[in-house]
C-alpha cells in the first residue's frame, strides 16, 4: 500500500506519519511506500519499515499535484492548510491554498481514475475544521447544523466539504471529511492559528515560560488532544465508506471547556506556580475571530462510527505531558 501525506512536516502529518510508521499497516494492508509532502521538505521517521520519499513543493501550482500523484497512491491524506489567523490575514494565499491546492488536488485524482477507466479510486482523508460553523449556535452543533463560516478559513474549508462530497458522489474517489475541534496541546511553538493561545498557555507554562491569554476566561471552545486527532485520521482511512454514507463529512468527538477550566485543569495537574505564569493581554483581532466559534459540538454520527476522543482536560493535558515532555513538568 501507498500513502500520501500532505502536510507531512505539520505537527500533526507528523505525528501520523510516526504512527504509521510505527504500526506498519493500514486498512489492513502493509504499507511499502510513503510519500511525504509539504511546501518545506518533510523529515522522514528512520525508523519506518516501508519506503519514504520526501516532496517540498507548493502543492496548488499547475502541475504539482500530477506529480504528487504519478505513482497512484492508494491513501490520500490531506492536511495542508493556511491555518485560520493567517487565512484571515491574507485572503489571496488562503483561498489558493485551502481552495485552489484542494481543487487542483481532487481535480488530478479524476483524471486518473478517468483514464484508467475508474480502477484508481482512492482512499481520500480529508481534515476539515470546526470553522465551517458559524453563530448563532444552539447549545450543542449537531450533525444537522448548517454551515455558515464567519471567517476566510472556515469558508474555504466548507467549499473543500463540498468538493469533496461531490467528487466522492461521481466515484472519482472515496473521501471522507473530518472537521477537527482546536487541537491542543500542540508542541513546539506558536504559530499564525487565531486558536494558538488555547495551547500556548497551557504548553509554555508546562516549560518554564511565561503565555499570554488574549481573551476572557469565559471563553468556551472544543478540544482534542493531537493524539486523538492522529486516532480520527487512522479510522477515517479505514472506514468503510457505504458505513458513512452519502453524507461524507463528519464533525470530530471533543470536549468542551471554557479557558478558565483549562486553567483549572492545568493547577490540578502541575500547580499554582505553573499556573502564575500565565499574563492577560486582551487582544481585540483575536477576541473578534473567537467570538464567532463553535462551543460545544454533538458529534453523534462520529462517536457511533467508533471516532474517539479525551473526556477531561486534564486527560488532554497528561497525553501531552507524556507525549511530549516525557513526563517531566518543569
Amino acid at each position: 500500500m501507498h500513502i500520501l501525506i500532505l502536510g507531512a512536516a505539520g505537527m500533526v502529518g507528523r505525528k501520523l506519519t510516526e504512527r504509521l510508521a510505527h504500526e506498519g499497516t493500514l486498512r489492513g494492508q502493509t504499507i511499502t511506500k510513503a510519500t511525504l509532502h509539504d511546501v518545506v521538505e518533510p523529515k522522514a521517521p528512520a525508523h519506518a519499515p516501508f519506503a519514504c520519499t520526501t516532496v517540498a513543493s507548493d502543492y496548488s501550482l499547475p502541475g504539482e499535484a500530477e506529480k504528487l500523484l504519478a505513482d497512484k497512491p492508494d491513501v490520500i491524506f490531506h492536511l495542508a492548510a493556511i491555518v485560520s489567523g493567517q487565512a484571515e490575514q491574507d485572503f489571496d494565499l488562503g483561498y489558493r491554498i485551502n481552495c485552489d491546492g484542494v481543487w487542483q488536488l481532487f481535480e488530478a485524482i479524476r483524471a486518473i481514475h478517468t483514464a484508467t477507466s475508474g480502477a484508481y479510486h482512492p482512499r481520500v482523508v480529508f481534515t476539515s475544521s470546526i470553522a465551517v460553523f458559524g453563530a448563532p449556535f444552539p447549545p450543542a452543533i449537531g450533525d444537522e447544523f448548517f454551515t455558515t463560516p464567519l471567517t476566510s478559513y472556515g469558508t474555504q474549508k466548507a467549499i473543500g466539504e463540498l468538493l469533496l462530497a461531490d467528487y466522492t458522489r461521481k466515484g472519482f474517489f472515496d473521501g471522507i471529511g473530518i472537521r477537527l475541534p482546536t487541537i491542543c496541546v500542540r508542541p513546539g511553538t506558536p504559530n499564525a492559528a487565531a486558536s494558538g493561545f488555547f495551547s500556548n498557555i497551557i504548553r509554555e507554562p508546562l516549560n518554564g515560560l511565561e503565555a499570554v491569554l488574549p481573551v476572557a476566561e469565559t471563553v468556551r471552545h472544543w478540544h482534542a488532544s493531537p493524539r486523538s486527532a492522529v486516532g480520527f485520521l487512522v479510522h477515517a482511512a479505514e472506514i468503510a465508506g457505504e458505513i458513512v454514507g452519502p453524507r461524507r463529512n463528519l464533525s470530530m468527538p471533543g470536549l468542551s471547556c471554557t479557558v478558565g477550566e483549562q486553567i483549572e485543569a492545568l493547577r490540578k495537574v502541575a500547580g499554582e506556580n505553573v499556573v502564575a505564569r500565565i499574563k492577560r493581554v486582551p487582544d481585540p483581532a483575536i477576541i473578534k475571530i473567537v467570538s464567532g466559534w463553535a462551543e460545544r459540538c454533538d458529534p453523534k454520527r462520529a462517536i457511533e462510527l467508533g471516532f474517539k476522543a479525551e473526556s477531561t482536560f486534564e486527560e488532554i493535558i497528561r497525553v501531552h505531558i507524556e507525549d511530549e515532555l516525557g513526563g517531566v513538568i518543569r
